[in-house]
């Protein structure tokens, strides 16, 4: 599923990036590498701004579309729930 399905509050695994090796080298100098865990923190725009780890990072609408991601059981008393 694309990233951009995924509600604030939803922790997901990053499963794929559909980029080339400059945009992967970009997303992991920012921790985002495929089967790193991320959360969705809110929307901006077409854009999202997701927790990677300990880093925050605001991420455009084109890189947004570009990473497909695997939404993971909410944790016990998350809250959160993955969208279907």
């Amino acid at each position: 599923m694309g990233l951009d399905r995924l509600a604030p509050g939803v922790t997901a695994r990053l499963a794929a990036i559909q980029g080339g090796r400059h945009l992967r080298r970009k997303l992991g100098a920012l921790g985002l590498r495929v089967g790193s865990e991320l959360r969705v923190e809110h929307r901006r725009g077409r854009g999202l701004v997701v927790a990677a780890g300990a880093s925050r990072v605001a991420l455009g609408g084109g890189i947004v579309d570009k990473l497909l991601v695997v939404p993971l059981p909410p944790a016990a008393g998350d809250g959160s729930q993955p969208i279907a």
